[in-house]
């Protein structure tokens, strides 16, 4: 089970995956940068130039998983927090060529490789062994996605969604308390002292 950083550790992971395995031909043919963005970023309307950005639009608590123990744990253990990422995967350029060559790469890459491990997830999630999270496609309506690009405020751009499940955050460190106060006590029967 990860930390409270392993929300951005996929995003970041997921970004970095794309921007390292970009193959050379379509350097030379569409140049492109890779990042991770946040809704202040969006609304900044920044000329990005040509750009993959990433876009974590909701967070859901997973509905399978939601306070359940695992069965390794004790009863007095608390379950993992277990959430579902949605992102959005948006391709910015004036030109429609890099703009769908992209698109269908981006496809391709998380079609062919869905799953990331401890091996492939920045280590600042804290990631376990036994960590995997699938990264899934997501239908998302055109009044869903529309919804979006309203409340983000740039233009629309060409976008795929994605989700990363399951992500499972270990509870807060129980450990730290208050020290326990040991007594001892005595037993003596009635009577049982005589005087001298």
């Amino acid at each position: 089970m990860a930390n409270i950083s392993s929300i951005h550790s996929v995003g970041n992971s997921l970004i970095t995956f794309l921007r390292n395995t970009y193959p050379q031909t379509l350097r030379d043919a569409h140049p492109c940068d890779f990042r991770v963005l946040s809704s202040g970023e969006l609304a900044d309307e920044t000329d990005f130039g040509t750009t993959l950005s990433l876009y974590l639009y909701r967070v859901i608590i997973n509905e399978h998983l939601r306070n359940r123990p695992l069965s390794h744990l004790s009863n007095e253990s608390r379950p993992p927090l277990s959430v579902d990422l949605h992102f959005m995967l948006s391709i910015w350029t004036d030109s429609a060529v890099a703009e769908h060559t992209i698109c269908a790469w981006v496809m391709q890459q998380l079609h062919h490789h869905p799953i990331m491990d401890r091996s492939s997830l920045s280590s600042d999630g804290g990631w376990g062994a036994d960590d995997v999270v699938h990264i899934l496609p997501s239908e998302l309506s055109n009044e869903d996605l529309m919804r979006i690009w309203d409340t983000v405020a740039p233009n629309y751009r060409l976008s795929v969604s994605y989700i990363a499940r399951v992500i499972r955050i270990d509870p807060e460190d129980m450990s730290v308390g208050q020290p326990v106060v040991a007594t001892r006590y005595q037993y003596a029967q009635n009577g049982s002292h005589s005087g001298g």
